[in-house]
């Protein structure tokens, strides 16, 4: 089997556990206050979501628009930071610029998905500012974007595959001879995509041979967890924390 591409991003004993947008099912997704509800109850990786605004700030958001879920509108990239810093998630917290999640949550490593082109040098730039390289790994459904972001930033930043490095590692569990992709640290993906398995033995396996790390998003139920860590995931995205939480005690590999 391969050596497992060692990077800082990955120092953890045992399965990661994900707060998927800080843990979205209590409606305050991707705001300071629900990721340090998260961090409060042990949780030391988040996942999140990236945007720039029309100035060039770099918010933690999923959305395009701000129409879903706060009271304010707009396209972010359209809109200057003054303008969606006066949006609240809920109607009551806060957009948060992801430099200052860095800041606040030092202890903390953050999965973070690139949403859109002019995120993506907004957020080398924080990463390098902040000195944050063994904190982030960058991931997108935009497999051009992540190997941007790696030729950019070089080894220093730990990136997952794209949509097409999924769907070629997942052809090449079935045994269809490809070249191997670009160097990264993770594949991330959903338990399956249009009514094709993708995390299963077979495809855990083919990652774990080329060195990949395996994560599954977005996993809310207990038995489909425990059902993935008998398969040999490495970690897993949830947005109920609590849930996951209480699985890994379970199993005795909550860190």
């Amino acid at each position: 089997m391969t050596t497992r591409v060692r990077h800082p991003y990955l120092d953890h004993p045992g399965p990661i556990a994900f707060a998927h947008r800080g843990g979205a099912a209590d409606g305050l997704e991707n705001t300071a206050a629900q990721f340090r509800r998260a961090v409060e109850r042990g949780y030391r990786y988040i996942e999140t979501d990236v945007h720039a605004t029309a100035d060039g700030r770099l918010v933690a958001f999923h959305d395009a628009t701000l129409d879903r879920v706060t009271d304010g509108a707009g396209r972010i990239a359209e809109l200057p930071w003054r303008e969606v810093s006066r949006a609240r998630v809920a109607g009551r917290e806060p957009v948060p610029l992801f430099e200052d999640l860095l800041a606040a949550f030092p202890e903390v490593r953050w999965n973070v998905d690139v949403k859109a082109e002019p995120a993506l040098l907004p957020l080398l730039d924080v990463l390098d500012r902040a000195d944050a390289w063994g904190r982030v790994c960058v991931g997108s459904f935009s497999e051009a974007r992540v190997a941007r972001a790696q030729r950019l930033a070089g080894p220093r930043l730990a990136t997952s595959y794209g949509t097409r490095g999924v769907l070629e590692l997942r052809l090449r569990s079935w045994g269809v001879p490809l070249a191997p992709r670009r160097s990264a640290v993770a594949v991330q993906v959903p338990v399956s995509q249009s009514g094709v398995p993708v995390a299963d033995r077979l495809f855990v396996r083919a990652a774990h041979a080329r060195g990949l790390h395996v994560h599954v998003w977005t996993v809310n139920e207990a038995a489909e967890m425990h059902r993935l860590l008998d398969l040999g995931v490495d970690g897993i995205m949830t947005d109920h924390i609590d849930t996951l939480r209480t699985v890994l005690q379970e199993r005795g590999v909550w860190v």
